[in-house]
C-alpha cells in the first residue's frame, strides 16, 4: 500500500476506529458466534456461518485499517497562504459559496465538506492562494471556480 497523506484529525479518527473494532466490535462477534455455536449441528447451523463471516469480514477490516494507518503520512497545517492537505477553503463554485477542508481520500465526504486532494476539483486547488480563478471540470460539466478564503 503507497503512502497516504493525511491530517491528524483523520488519523486520530481512523486509530479511533480500529481501537473499536478491536474491542468492542471483536467481542460482540466472538459472543454471536459463541451463542450460535449452541444452536447444534454446525454443518447445517446458517447463523454460526453467518456469525463466521462476519468475523472474517471484521478482521479484513482491521487489517485493511492496520495497514492505512501504518502508511499514513501526517499533513501538517499549512500557514503559507497557499491551499493544502489540511486547509478549509470557502469557494465561490459556479456562484454557489461552498466551504470544505481538503482531506485524504480516506476521509472524503463530500456531504459534510471534506474533498479529497485526489478529486477533480482537489486537484485544481491544491497550491493556489485567495482570489485565484480557474475552471475545473466535474463529470463533462465545466464550473467557474473562486477561491475566497483559506484557513
Amino acid at each position: 500500500m503507497k503512502e497516504q497523506y493525511i491530517t491528524k484529525e483523520g488519523l486520530e479518527g481512523l486509530k479511533k476506529k480500529l481501537d473499536y473494532l478491536k474491542k468492542d466490535k471483536t467481542r460482540e462477534i466472538a459472543g454471536l458466534i459463541k451463542h450460535t455455536a449452541s444452536f447444534g449441528d454446525l454443518k447445517e447451523n446458517a447463523a454460526y456461518h453467518d456469525a463466521k463471516d462476519k468475523q472474517a469480514f471484521l478482521q479484513g477490516e482491521i487489517k485493511e485499517l492496520e495497514d492505512r494507518i501504518s502508511n499514513a503520512k501526517v499533513i501538517e497545517k499549512n500557514l503559507s497562504g497557499k491551499i493544502d492537505i489540511g486547509s478549509t477553503i470557502t469557494l465561490l463554485l459556479d456562484g454557489d459559496e461552498e466551504k470544505m477542508e481538503i482531506v485524504s481520500p480516506a476521509q472524503a465526504d463530500s456531504f459534510n465538506g471534506k474533498l479529497s486532494y485526489e478529486s477533480p476539483l482537489g486537484k485544481q486547488v491544491l497550491n493556489k492562494s485567495v482570489n485565484k480563478e480557474f475552471e475545473v471540470d466535474i463529470n463533462g460539466n465545466k464550473l467557474k471556480c473562486k477561491i475566497l478564503k483559506v484557513e
